[in-house]
């Protein structure tokens, strides 16, 4: 009997094994609507940068959402039969084209929105809808609000986390000891205006929030919660991020101020206020202070204490999405703006200074900068803009 159970035990792991390497088919929908959603062609203007069939763009980015889930042996293939794609995943798990399907039909009213902003004349030329593409879509950690996407992540990268904000914020979180190949799983993005822009498009698109109402909430709705039915830490970046968590769900949020929000039934999502991961390079530009340096750098100093605070909360509750959110906020402010002042100071001068290690050592050990670090509640002169 027990050679029975054991073998039995043994036929059971199998067939998991068979059911977590799935290969599964995905009805993608029509031509038309695939060219919509994945903005294709991605970088073309008289010449490609990158000249890429329909099919191919459709696979670099489902490509880079396996490889984010952890499935570096699982392959894509897309085809087109009868003017309708389809997507053939192997290696995956046999519900994997779920969030895959939510985030499409979430585009659809991203599309519906963008559209309408077009036809009331208020679309510019050099816009594109730009849906996070390529994100993980099943081991995701913690879910980023940001503003929009910049335009070169399209066209140049195809990329959505590749951009100068995305790198930045990425470094903050391996600096709270995320491994940096499980970043991707943290940075689960929502753009409140999903359009690829120029990076100082920020003011233009203050105007165009509302025609995206549907596929904002609906993507909070999708991406706040895992597989599982687990709710995940958010991150809001930036004044018109947080300006739109008062709009859409009537909490108030400061940098580094807490708030929940209830995006669906019975679920209390965590969020966290934050700068834009962008903001320091303005807030401690000398420029700002009549080239005063050392204001510049007081600035900076408590802006960058204010990042890797936010950064380790994220990290904190995006690795235990059932810790208290005070508590864990509590204990980053305190470590990175008290206990370890001295490594977010040399943290400063060697990523925004870019000051080598012994450099920025050397500067934070220097009475001008030891006052500083003993102010970082200064207030900060520089209003958010991004």
């Amino acid at each position: 009997m027990p050679k029975v159970s054991a073998l039995a035990t043994a036929l059971a792991a199998l067939t998991l094994a068979g059911a977590a390497q799935a290969d599964i088919q995905i009805d993608l929908g029509s031509t038309q609507r695939v060219t919509q959603l994945f903005a294709y062609p991605n970088n073309c203007n008289v010449i490609c940068y990158k000249n890429w069939t329909l099919e191919q763009t459709v696979e670099h980015y489902l490509d880079q959402s396996l490889k984010r889930d952890g499935y570096s042996q699982a392959t894509v293939r897309v085809t087109t039969d009868n003017q309708q794609v389809f997507a053939t995943l192997k290696g995956v798990p046999d519900n994997y084209d779920q969030p895959l399907v939510q985030l499409l039909n979430a585009g659809d009213l991203a599309y519906k929105g963008a559209s309408q902003l077009n036809a009331d004349n208020k679309w510019a030329y050099n816009w594109y809808l730009f849906l996070p593409l390529g994100m993980a879509l099943e081991n995701r950690r913690s879910v980023e609000l940001l503003h929009f996407p910049p335009d070169y992540s399209l066209t140049q990268a195809q990329d959505y986390l590749r951009s100068n904000t995305t790198d930045r914020w990425a470094q903050l979180l391996t600096d709270n000891g995320v491994a940096a190949e499980q970043t991707p799983g943290y940075q689960t993005i929502i753009d409140i205006a999903p359009i690829a822009a120029p990076a100082t498009a920020g003011k233009d698109l203050e105007g165009v929030y509302g025609y995206f109402q549907d596929y904002q909430t609906t993507m909070v709705k999708q991406v706040s919660q895992n597989l599982a039915g687990q709710t995940l830490p958010m991150v809001a970046f930036g004044a018109p991020v947080r300006a739109w968590i008062k709009a859409q769900y009537g909490q108030s949020l400061n940098v580094l101020g807490l708030a929940s929000i209830s995006p669906n039934p019975g679920q209390n999502v965590p969020v966290l206020g934050a700068n834009h991961p962008s903001y320091i390079w303005n807030a401690a530009d000398p420029a700002n202070y009549d080239n005063n340096v050392q204001e510049a750098d007081a600035v900076g100093l408590k802006v960058m204490g204010q990042d890797l605070s936010a950064a380790c909360w994220q990290a904190g509750m995006g690795g235990n999405p059932k810790a208290d959110a005070q508590a864990t906020l509590s204990a980053c402010m305190q470590k990175w703006q008290v206990t370890d002042k001295e490594q977010t100071c040399e943290l400063f001068y060697t990523s925004v200074r870019h000051d080598t290690a012994e450099q920025a050592k050397a500067k934070c050990a220097t009475a001008p900068v030891s006052k500083v670090l003993k102010t970082l509640k200064a207030p900060l002169v520089v209003p958010e803009s991004i």
